[in-house]
């Protein structure tokens, strides 16, 4: 005869395959979809000074500013497509404005601007106007200085309540040059 602890192992053995199969099943009715929406990114302002470098040698490094407009509304679909972003098995976005370049001394070059998280149930258009970057745009040397290929995009990891972290950029992003001279104002 079984005993109590054995038949009530047994029993949790088994409802823990249940769960893992439905959790399992949960992933993969999500795990491809096409999660890109729309984005419209406009660049209003870019100022660029030289300044100290604190953090290690005693040089000077570029520092950018960036004012921005950014569009996108993540319930939107592409290409007539029925698959919104959120869906049953979103559990919130984190959201990311970068930047990507390449200097003399690096060949890739990835900034993070500004971020968001959007939760479930949270309104999910982004109508930004006139919005300065949330963290320092710092180069570790002078690769900013007359670049004329900084790409800007926005991205997003989808937190799921069950599978993969996917990370997906938006369809769209710009493309701006930094000036050849330094700012001497003291105000941003």
């Amino acid at each position: 005869m079984n005993t109590v602890l054995s038949r009530a192992n047994s029993l949790f053995a088994f409802s823990l395959s249940v769960m893992a199969a439905l959790t399992f099943g949960c992933f993969v009715t999500t795990a491809f979809k096409d999660r890109r929406v729309p984005v419209d990114i406009h660049v209003a302002k870019v100022m660029l000074k030289n300044v100290d470098d604190f953090t290690g040698s005693r040089e000077r490094s570029d520092l950018g500013f960036i004012t921005f407009d950014l569009s996108a509304d993540i319930l939107s679909t592409i290409a007539d497509q029925n698959n919104p972003v959120f869906d049953w098995n979103v559990k919130q976005l984190f959201l990311y404005l970068s930047a990507e370049y390449a200097t003399e001394s690096n060949s890739l070059n990835q900034v993070v601007l500004w971020d968001k998280i959007v939760l479930r149930g949270q309104d999910t258009k982004l109508n930004l106007k006139d919005t300065k970057s949330k963290y320092f745009f710092f180069d570790d040397g002078n690769g900013l200085r007359g670049n004329k290929n900084i790409t800007l995009t926005l991205s997003w990891n989808v937190v799921p309540n069950a599978g993969i972290l996917p990370l997906v950029a938006g369809s769209g992003h710009v493309s701006l040059p930094f000036p050849d001279t330094y700012e001497t104002t003291k105000s941003y």
